[in-house]
């Protein structure tokens, strides 16, 4: 999948998406000048969308108060979501220079699969919300970027259908993995992921419990109609029960199927009811990292959740040194939280991580111009990240791994 490598020196040429303006120009009616245009239905200019916050702002603008804080807000005060950002801000690059850039090599294989960038689609939830045909536009716009994607258990479209249109777009695709309290819904989801094509499982660790969302809670949230879990639909867990005010469906139902008593003895029986290559997703610790290693796991994912589980934890990037160090090669970690351009990308990845896995800004690329925005947004990351390369003067995803001494805090220059 994805055999050969993007042309080393050349991006897509695809137009930029943007947001259709939402009045056509007309002329007046009777009475008015001829060929005059009544202000109130001018055109409106196209916004050029060149970077994730371009989009980020599109996005916030075209949801639904409900839809766009479910998206983009996290756990209690958000200390944690502001932190994933702010972390990576106070890291800075400090570039080698007369490094020969002319032919740079942004490949990486991952269990097998070649990408053409060390950069992947998160699993994110409810895709439909944002955008009518959801995770079928998700595929596409990764087929677009020829980017790997992780599929939600959560999904509003089911995986078999994901999978099939994966399939016919040679889509690389690992499968999320919630573990329930009916264990045999949980091994109906590793059969189903596998079925698909899924090539890895990805097991969330982070989420005994929800964590505590408030403008969720104040929006009462819950699915819109038509909409549902498509994982689940013949069984009743489909459905999210009814919310009130103060109350957020989503908590209700999370609290109704997900296993709090979960221990690492999980991860066992995960690994022993399937095939594929099992990852964890939710290391925040280095002793947890060497655990998860110990039980067999074959890749992890340095994630708090996008900041959305526990506040007060610590940004991602801020831990991924301390965990890198503790694997030490011996099994693949991956990152995600708080990535908003090329340029944090490669700080993770001069830090230690193996590859980054983005959330919000596709679903913000999704919801404003669906396949083409989710291409747009991920190709957005793929230039900024070569251009942050060619800048720094590295020429390899190894000599990113070996820069980690150029990429210091901004404490550092402080004294000066």
């Amino acid at each position: 999948m994805f055999a050969s490598a993007v042309p080393r020196d050349r991006y897509s040429r695809e137009k930029r998406s943007v947001s259709q303006p939402r009045n056509n120009a007309r002329v007046v009616g009777s009475g008015s000048k001829p060929g005059t245009v009544s202000p109130a239905t001018m055109p409106v200019k196209k916004r050029l969308l060149l970077t994730i916050d371009d989009y980020r702002k599109e996005a916030t603008a075209n949801l639904k108060k409900m839809e766009m804080e479910y998206y983009n807000r996290g756990a209690d005060e958000e200390l944690t979501l502001t932190r994933n950002v702010k972390a990576f801000q106070s890291l800075l690059i400090v570039p080698r220079c007369l490094r020969d850039v002319s032919d740079v090599n942004t490949a990486v294989e991952w269990f097998g699969i070649e990408v053409p960038f060390p950069i992947g689609i998160a699993p994110t939830a409810f895709h439909r919300m944002a955008e009518k045909d959801g995770e079928i536009s998700t595929v596409q716009g990764a087929a677009k970027s020829k980017s790997l994607m992780v599929v939600s258990s959560w999904a509003t479209t089911a995986i078999e259908l994901i999978g099939h249109e994966a399939m016919k777009l040679d889509v690389p695709l690992w499968f999320q993995l919630y573990v329930y309290k009916d264990k045999s819904i949980t091994s109906s989801l590793l059969f189903r992921a596998h079925a698909a094509g899924c090539k890895a499982i990805v097991v969330t660790v982070d989420t005994p419990v929800l964590g505590r969302r408030l403008a969720d809670e104040r929006n009462a949230f819950n699915l819109p109609a038509g909409l549902t879990l498509a994982n689940f639909t013949t069984i009743q867990s489909s459905q999210m029960p009814s919310a009130h005010e103060g109350q957020s469906a989503f908590e209700k139902y999370v609290g109704n199927q997900i296993d709090p008593s979960l221990d690492w003895n999980m991860v066992d029986w995960v690994i022993s009811n399937t095939k594929i290559p099992v990852i964890l997703k939710g290391i925040m610790r280095a002793d947890d990292a060497e655990e998860a290693i110990n039980r067999g796991a074959q890749g992890i994912i340095v994630s708090n959740h996008g900041g959305r589980q526990l506040d007060s934890a610590p940004a991602t990037i801020e831990v991924l040194p301390s965990i890198v160090e503790a694997v030490n090669g011996r099994v693949p970690v991956f990152f995600d939280g708080g990535i908003r351009n090329g340029r944090d990308i490669f700080k993770a990845i001069a830090l230690g991580a193996d590859g980054v896995f983005v959330g919000r800004p596709v679903i913000w690329g999704l919801s404003v111009n669906g396949a083409e925005g989710v291409a747009n947004v991920m190709q957005i990351f793929q230039k900024e990240f070569l251009h942050t390369m060619r800048l720094a003067g590295c020429r390899s995803i190894q000599e990113v791994r070996e820069f980690h001494d150029g990429v210091v805090k901004d404490s550092h220059f402080a004294k000066l």
